[in-house]
């Protein structure tokens, strides 16, 4: 892949040596205080909202592993919708984000089926180790 940075403008040289040093650090962000009772489970190249996914994430940080997966088979439901709290920017209000006492919330669906495709996969990670 040399010789077609070579042929690029310099400012995209570096946005492209910039990515390869990227994808040379660590893949997860921190590590866990007792690797004995934790497991890890990862994505990439995820088809979804970053935004989205962040939300939802942040939504179910904290719960349990049942708990979260009954949670995110509701939103995708819409029997309960997750909260909006940092992009909320043109996000409309639903009653159904008073759980949290806020009043804007969504049903990221795709967000929610790839979160629980992960949380599955943790699961399975748990199992094997």
């Amino acid at each position: 892949a040399l010789w077609i940075e070579i042929l690029l403008p310099p400012f995209v040289r570096a946005c492209v040596c910039r990515l390869s040093l990227l994808a040379a650090m660590v893949k997860f962000s921190r590590e866990a205080s007792n690797p004995t009772k934790s497991c890890k489970a990862m994505g990439a190249d995820l088809r979804v909202h970053y935004k989205n996914t962040y939300e939802t994430a942040r939504a179910i940080k904290g719960m349990t592993l049942r708990v979260a997966q009954k949670y995110l088979q509701d939103v995708c439901e819409k029997n309960r919708c997750i909260p909006f709290r940092k992009y909320v920017g043109t996000c409309g209000r639903t009653a159904q984000a008073k759980e949290f006492k806020l009043t804007q919330g969504r049903w990221p669906i795709k967000s929610c089926k790839a979160v629980l495709g992960l949380l599955k996969n943790a699961e399975s990670n748990a199992e094997f180790k």
